[in-house]
């Protein structure tokens, strides 16, 4: 397609060359206490582990999966320092078509604080905050129902 052809109702005007088309978003953090993390994103929030990684008899690694979201945590070496920030200026989404107050209050039940209460928000999404042992942000939202 020509940049100045038309676009058909229903498409995305593409430049050209073709722009990054990606399907998924992988992310990978470095963790202060692995254990303590893995428990967090394990028995409170509801991730799986699909693998974990060990050198020299420690856990590294571990790779969470829930749906399509993939996260890794890695044990922090200590290499930045032990009270370094971790999280700061960002944070991250995660969607779902599941009810957000019911999985808000599963992770309350299971002993994790929200940063927020689920609420509407203006762009039609209803979602809650909280964040991780090591100050890593997230917010989880699914479509508001019509």
């Amino acid at each position: 397609m020509s940049p100045n052809a038309p676009v058909p109702d229903g498409a995305t005007n593409r430049t050209e060359p073709e722009s990054l088309r990606a399907r998924t978003l992988s992310l990978s953090l470095t963790v202060k206490d692995i254990q303590k993390s893995l428990a967090w994103y394990c028995d409170v929030v509801g991730f799986t582990v699909d693998r974990k990684i060990e050198r020299d008899g420690k856990l590294r690694s571990v790779a969470l999966i829930a749906g399509e979201a993939r996260i890794s945590i890695n044990q922090d070496d200590g290499a930045k320092g032990w009270d370094r920030v971790k999280g700061e200026g960002f944070s991250l989404q995660i969607t779902t078509t599941q009810s957000i107050d019911a999985i808000a209050m599963g992770i309350k039940a299971r002993g994790g604080a929200l940063d927020s209460e689920p609420a509407d928000m203006p762009w039609g999404a209803r979602m809650f905050r909280l964040r991780d042992p090591d100050g890593y942000k997230f917010g989880i939202s699914s479509p508001r129902p019509a």
